[in-house]
Formats: C-alpha cells, structure tokens, sequence
C-alpha cells in the first residue's frame, strides 16, 4: 500500500522507524570489511527477509540497504561504477516489501556520508559531493523510495550536498545528524543548530534529528536540544551502547529499554522514533507497543532520562537535572 512520508506525518501522531541494518546483517553471515550493499544483488532474500521482519513488527518507515551506497565508499571494493544499480535494485527490494504490506509502509532511500572531508581539511569538493550523492540518489528515485532519508551526518556542508542532490533528482528528504562527539557531531555541530544548517535551500526538510552516535540517553539530550524545530523531530537511537563479547559486538539495550526510550522520545517531542545500531525486530516491537501506547507528556528532563534509561556515555553537561535538557551540552 503506497503512501509518501508527508501523508503519514499529516495523518498519524508518532510514526515508527525500522532498526538497525548492518548489525542484524552480521548476525546472518555478513563479513567484517564485506559492503552490505553487495548483499542487494548476492542475497536478496537476506535484505526483504530483515525488511520484512520490521514491517511485521510494526515499522511505518523501512530505509533501504544503501547507507554506503555513493561511490566514494564503494571505490574502496572497486564499485564506484555500481553506485546506481546497487541503489535501484535496493530500493526495489524494500518497495517489494511494503507493496505487500496490509498498511502504508514508506520506502526511505538510506543516504550516508562519503567518509570524505571536505575542502580545505580534506580534498571533497561540493561539487563532487554532490555527483556522488546524485548517482546513488537516482538510483534510489528510479527504485521506487519515496523519500531520501540522509543520515549520520557529520558535516553541515556534506549535508547541504545531500541535500540538495535530493532536491535535483525530485526526491523529499530527511536529514539526521550523528551528535556523537560530547553532545556535538565530529565536525563541531550543536542540536540546536541543526535546522538553521539547512537554510538557504530551495526545498525544506520533511523532517531533522539524530541518529546512531552513543546510547539512547544522549540521542535522547539531543533531541530535547531541537525541541522548537519548524520541522517534526526524528530520533533513531543505538539499542544500547556495544560490548565485546569475543569478536563479536553486543549492544545492550533490552527491548524494555527500547520502550522505554520510545516513550521519552514521544515526551520529547519526536514524531518519527525508531532504532539504529543493535536495534532488532524484536526491540522494534516493543517500541511498537510504546508508540501505540503512550500519550505525550512533559518534555523530559535529564534527571528523568537518566533515571529511566541509564547514565550518558558522552560528556555530562551542565544543566540542573529539574528542568528539561535543552542546549545543555557544551
């Protein structure tokens, strides 16, 4: 049942994404060093399999397995030449999944960074940025994703790029920042500023947040720190924060935390939550459950962020723990 990410914003309260990709792919095989977008063409049964599994679950929101799927990532394999098809058969993948859904279910074109810096600490341009954007993003377009969904971005500038690539190729888009360096991104970017490092673009945001970075209490302090974005407010957490266990990486979220976490998201005024890193079907289905639950309260505060879901892992900012946890990281 097809739908646009606009409709289901205008016409349902809190609105869920799927989890992780990547950490569920190890858990079915995929390699250490091995591109998980190769597994669009190697095993598709694979990526519908996991999609399918979130939709069943209760996700609104499935992105596509294509977080590295530009040509600045893939020429570390060798496949910068394969960025379109890689993208389009993606995207086909994940529209074969919700077409069959009893539910509309929006297909979101997942766009990563380039791993690059750009000009002048390192060598990316904007323009190349933005062919490079360009090429996954038509193949995602001509896939049938219905939104590009850009995320874990660090760097204002890549973002733009991103961005306006989206806007090039006819795309809606939403942006997320990973605020995972002491409450800003790598690149210096504060929460609050988020929504102002978009202006001056042809076509808004459908939506701004944050994404992956540490665990869920700190997504959560940044999600309260854009609280009065002219845009809905996405946050797509870590379940958890990861521990080795051998070789092997476990996150330490239980689905309990993850409802939990939900719960704070919804107080905190998000309208799309869903789970990043370490986040399964299963957690998924307890956000559900919150989601469908819940009734919006009182911003949270630190105080009750950290009582309900554990302790920051970034640095503790200065705020007092009774009022709510607006621009409180420096």
């Amino acid at each position: 049942m097809r739908t646009t990410l606009s409709d289901l914003l205008a016409s349902k309260h809190v609105l869920l994404a799927d989890g992780a990709t990547g950490t569920n792919y190890f858990k079915a095989g995929l390699s250490s060093g091995e591109p998980p977008e190769f597994w669009n063409i190697d095993r598709p049964a694979d990526v519908t399999g996991l999609h399918q599994q979130f939709v069943d679950a209760g996700a609104d929101i499935i992105l596509t397995n294509t977080f590295g799927c530009n040509p600045h990532r893939l020429k570390l394999h060798g496949a910068q030449d394969r960025a379109y098809e890689l993208a389009k058969r993606a995207a086909e993948l994940a529209r074969s999944v919700a077409d069959k859904a009893t539910r509309p279910v929006v297909v979101a074109g997942s766009v990563g960074p380039t791993g690059e810096l750009f000009e002048p600490l390192g060598t990316l341009t904007k323009e190349a940025a933005i062919a490079s954007f360009t090429a996954q993003l038509k193949g995602l377009r001509d896939g049938g994703a219905d939104v590009a969904w850009i995320e874990t971005m660090s760097a204002p500038e890549e973002a733009n790029a991103a961005a306006e690539a989206a806007i090039a190729v006819g795309m809606p888009y939403v942006l997320t920042y990973s605020f995972d360096t002491a409450g800003r991104t790598m690149m210096g970017l504060m929460p609050g500023a988020a929504a102002a490092s978009l202006s001056g673009l042809a076509v808004a945001p459908l939506a701004i947040g944050a994404n992956c970075g540490v665990g869920a209490p700190d997504i959560l302090v940044s999600l309260t720190e854009m609280h009065g974005s002219p845009f809905p407010l996405v946050t797509k957490g870590n379940c958890g924060v990861p521990h080795f266990e051998g070789t092997e990486a476990v996150y330490s979220g239980t689905p309990q935390l993850m409802a939990n976490y939900a719960r704070l998201a919804i107080d905190g005024g998000a309208r799309i939550v869903g789970g990043c890193c370490g986040t399964t079907p299963e957690h998924l289905a307890a956000m559900r459950v919150s989601i469908d639950e819940h009734e919006r309260g009182e911003r949270p505060t630190l105080d009750a962020i950290v009582t309900r879901i554990g302790p920051l892992m970034n640095s503790a900012p200065v705020i007092n723990p009774a009022r709510p946890a607006r621009g409180s990281r420096r």
